[in-house]
């Protein structure tokens, strides 16, 4: 029974890569909440996958700083919302004349960057 659990934690971990990863690209999925899932779901299932995705550059690069400090760099809130807007602006455009779903979008994009700007704290660019 407690293998068969761990295989469940690291199955839903792995889905949470999965899906994080795909979050670069994709700014709709929220990349830092899903890697911060995988290492729980991680630690939940055995040390060695949890071990492991801490020695990765996708923890070293995007979440380890986050979570050290619950800040990003100006620069790092610019690209997030550069590519976000673009995306998201792409996906306005390919949905013309679904005004709910436009609306969707952009309600969505408008929380996105109320959140970046409000709720992440801005760190000072090391120099």
């Amino acid at each position: 029974m407690k293998r068969a659990k761990n295989c469940g934690w690291i199955a839903l971990g792995c889905l949470c890569l999965s899906l994080g990863t795909v979050g670069l690209a994709l700014p709709m999925l929220p990349t830092v909440p899903l890697y911060i899932a995988t290492l729980f779901c991680f630690a939940r299932g055995s040390n060695r996958p949890h071990r492991w995705f801490q020695k990765t550059s996708l923890h070293r690069k995007h979440l380890e700083p986050f979570l050290r400090t619950k800040a990003l760099t100006l620069k790092s809130k610019i690209a997030v919302m550069a590519s976000l807007t673009l995306l998201m602006g792409i996906g306005c455009f390919m949905m013309q004349g679904l005004l709910a779903a436009q609306l969707v979008l952009a309600a969505v994009w408008a929380f996105h960057v109320w959140y970046f700007t409000v709720r992440i704290k801005t760190l000072a660019a090391n120099r």
